[in-house]
């Protein structure tokens, strides 16, 4: 039980093939390499030579950024005490500006991207633009969410012919061909469409130009997916810009409009605060102007009325404390005056989201600081809420920070008031006491002086804005780019995409793996006996393996040749594998001389036995071996068809017909030691035949005649009549045809041999594929038999 145990691992272990089998299979099978290598690269080729190349440019711009507050240009940093002029940038978020949609767009519609421009090529068709563009078309009715094609013919004389419209994709019925010149309005289906002759028009030549019209949205969409943007490493500031396209013109036209609107975004950006602040001053200005007006007017009007001369020059001494006191007292009053503004303006809903002005005039760092970071802060967030939405949880984060800073804000104004209205009291009770001295002065004097201090303090807030004005406007006429371009828009002509050694590797892969992986899943799905390896797991005697015989450069099914291959003198793959077989056969044989009968029978029909019957007699015959063969399958005969299927046979001996079994032997006319014995008659009972005693006389008597007598039977699991003949032999060859018995019969075959059903059993390979004295050796399955039945109408086989 265990040695069968074994066999059985064995058997399954031989089922799975090896690399070395793989690879004879692979080459017995070239050709269909040769063919996939041709198709694959083929059609790489043709790939290749369908899909347009695609060329990338790159460019590289430097991001300012000045952390410690510093004016962005070094002519402006004599400004910088204003405030007006510090940045703060972050690379990351100028990466993302410039990958935002709102910049694409306006390159798109900036460079007239949505209109795409195509001509026959050899291959497929070429994009055309810049200056190999004879034309622009325009379509003035088409909104920016539409798009449309169809086809321009441009003729030498400037005639223009339209065709083949559609619009969003749906084709426009319509067969007739619109016709026009060059810049004029041409009725179409799309509307009116303008056809204006660029610089690159020349009129001599004749050309059909592919229009295709993309919304805007699409476009920019599509740039922006061609768009890639990376920073050099973590530590630098220089930023890649990067753009893929078939066009190289258009490449480098998108970089440098993406860079330009870029620059124009960033400085309109900053310029807000200096706008804010202009507004608030010229504002300013107007109400202290009229301020300013008014206090002049009572002056005026006062010492025209009362006569007064020039006080101060009465009681100078006394006065020139007062003044000290009251300069003090003004700019005090200044910086309140600004401070409550500031409150108010912070304490007002409708300014919630409005600038402050940027330099206030308060003479506290901490709070000019805190005022800078607030604009800053809100000057971001109105940038995010432009490009996204108050909903945004980035807007909601800024508004809650901003709400913090405000509050801080309106908390460090107050302390500053307090602080202003605790000098103020201390110079005004200095100055009270100044001008208490002047006891002397009429009241016109007190109420001069009174006039006197606010025209004063009006006239200095009035120049301050004027000199904050022109600052102002300053720091808009010198706002530089925060950009510098490092590299301009260039690159290789050598196309990044398709990768043609890239490609031709993969289709040159494929050509290879795919007939491995149709020889390898073909070898795996196959049941059916391969070669030698198949039956290594029998324990049976094997003698011999047969390739299938060639004729010419066909191969040819032994079974159906009904011609003897061996041939005296002849040395071919055929002869030599016989030569095998009879000296195996002669050493099993040995010199038992009464032990020379021999059944060959097989599992299947189709397996070559007559074949291999009447081959092994000729070889045996040529060796000056006295050998016969009987035929003894009744109703297919097959054995007899090499001798014409005479009509007189053993069927006629055993039936009664002949008495006497020499005379129904024939001998071979070239080799007088090979003698033959045909079915003759086909019976209608060739069981009951059999049993006759006169086939065991018969038997016995040819036994006695000759050297070799091989009697060819039908398969055994077909009909008794093997088992019949069986019990006369002496020996039996079982048949196994590669390519035709299933692997799962060769344990059902090892049962039989251990259970001894048939005499000295031994198996002999045939129809085993190889070249180059390697035949049997390698697997083979390329054979085409059918699984017919053996029998067909009235007993005979199909």
């Amino acid at each position: 039980m265990a040695t069968i145990q074994n066999k059985s691992t064995v058997q399954n272990m031989q089922d799975f093939i090896t690399i070395q089998d793989l690879f004879y299979l692979c080459l017995n099978k070239w050709h269909w390499f040769v063919i996939s290598l041709v198709l694959c690269l083929g059609g790489a080729t043709f790939y290749l030579l369908r899909t347009p190349s695609v060329y990338v440019r790159t460019a590289s711009i430097l991001i300012k950024d000045d952390s410690k507050g510093k004016s962005s240009s070094a002519d402006m940093e004599s400004f910088s005490d204003l405030g007006l002029f510090t940045t703060n940038t972050n690379v990351y978020n100028e990466m993302g500006t410039l990958k935002s949609p709102d910049i694409m767009r306006e390159v798109v519609s900036r460079l007239h991207l949505e209109m795409n421009y195509q001509t026959d090529g050899r291959f497929h068709k070429q994009t055309v633009y810049g200056n190999q563009l004879p034309v622009h078309v325009v379509i003035p009715n088409l909104s920016e969410n539409e798009s449309a094609t169809f086809e321009l013919y441009l003729a030498k004389d400037g005639a223009v012919e339209l065709s083949s419209f559609t619009r969003n994709g749906t084709e426009i019925e319509n067969d007739d061909i619109v016709k026009g010149s060059l810049n004029d309005s041409i009725q179409s289906p799309l509307g009116p469409i303008v056809v204006i002759p660029s610089a690159a028009y020349s009129g001599k030549t004749e050309s059909t130009i592919y229009v295709t019209r993309q919304s805007l949205s699409a476009a920019s969409a599509g740039c922006s997916a061609n768009l890639t943007i990376s920073q050099n490493d973590e530590k630098s500031n220089i930023i890649t810009l990067s753009f893929q396209d078939v066009s190289t013109q258009r490449a480098e036209d998108v970089l440098n409009t993406l860079i330009s609107v870029y620059n124009e975004n960033w400085v309109r950006d900053k310029n807000q605060i200096a706008v804010s602040t202009s507004m608030f001053i010229n504002e300013r200005l107007g109400v202290i102007e009229g301020e300013l007006g008014n206090v002049d007017d009572d002056i005026s009007s006062f010492k025209s009325e009362h006569l007064l001369p020039d006080v101060q020059a009465a009681a100078s001494m006394y006065m020139t404390q007062a003044n000290e006191a009251n300069t003090a007292i003004r700019e005090l009053n200044n910086q309140a005056y600004m401070a409550r503004y500031i409150k108010n303006y912070l304490t007002d809903e409708n300014n919630k989201y409005q600038l402050l002005p940027a330099n206030s005039g308060i003479e506290n760092a901490s709070l000019s600081t805190q005022l800078n970071e607030y604009n800053t802060k809100l000057l971001e967030r109105n940038s995010l809420v432009s490009h996204s939405s108050v909903k945004n949880p980035l807007v909601r984060e800024m508004d809650k920070s901003l709400d913090d800073m405000r509050s801080a804000l309106i908390t460090s104004i107050d302390n500053q008031m307090v602080a202003l209205r605790a000098q103020i009291r201390s110079l005004e009770a200095i100055g009270g006491q100044a001008t208490s001295q002047i006891a002397s002065n009429p009241k016109q004097s007190k109420y001069l002086l009174s006039v006197e201090r606010q025209q004063k303090v009006k006239e200095s807030l009035y120049l301050y804005l004027l000199q904050k004005r022109e600052e102002n406007e300053l720091s808009q006429a010198f706002t530089a780019y925060n950009t510098r371009i490092i590299a301009k828009p260039g690159g290789s002509m050598i196309p990044t995409a398709p990768v043609k050694k890239n490609i031709l590797l993969v289709a040159f892969a494929l050509g290879i793996l795919i007939p491995v992986i149709i020889v390898f899943m073909r070898e795996n799905m196959n049941t059916r006996i391969r070669g030698r390896k198949d039956l290594e797991g029998l324990s049976i005697p094997f003698i011999g393996e047969i390739p299938l015989a060639i004729r010419g450069k066909k191969k040819v099914k032994s079974h159906e040749a009904h011609t003897i291959v061996v041939k005296e003198g002849n040395r071919d793959i055929m002869n030599e594998a016989f030569r095998v077989l009879r000296t195996n056969l002669e050493f099993m044989i040995g010199k038992d001389q009464s032990s020379n009968v021999i059944v060959v029978t097989s599992f299947n029909p189709g397996s070559g036995k007559s074949f291999l019957t009447m081959n092994i007699a000729m070889s045996l015959a040529i060796k000056n071996k006295k050998v016969l063969v009987i035929d003894g399958d009744f109703r297919h005969a097959s054995a007899s068809a090499y001798f014409h299927s005479p009509k007189i046979g053993l069927s006629n001996y055993l039936g009664g017909q002949v008495d006497r079994i020499s005379d129904i032997i024939i001998t071979d006319e070239k080799h007088a030691s090979f003698s033959f014995i045909p079915v003759g008659t086909i019976p209608p009972n060739p069981t009951e035949l059999l049993f006759d005693d006169r086939l065991r006389e018969a038997i016995d008597t040819l036994k006695q005649q000759y050297d070799i007598v091989l009697i060819d039977c039908p398969p055994v699991e077909l009909v008794a009549d093997t088992q019949i003949i069986e019990k006369l032999a002496d020996r039996t060859i079982f048949v196994v045809r590669a390519g035709l018995l299933e692997r799962s019969m060769l344990p059902e075959l090892e049962n039989i041999y251990r259970e001894k059903k048939y005499k000295n059993m031994s198996v002999i390979l045939n129809g085993t594929e190889g070249s180059g004295g390697r035949y049997g050796y390698r697997y083979g399955y390329q054979y085409g038999y059918g699984s017919g039945s053996y029998y067909g109408n009235n007993g005979r086989s199909k």
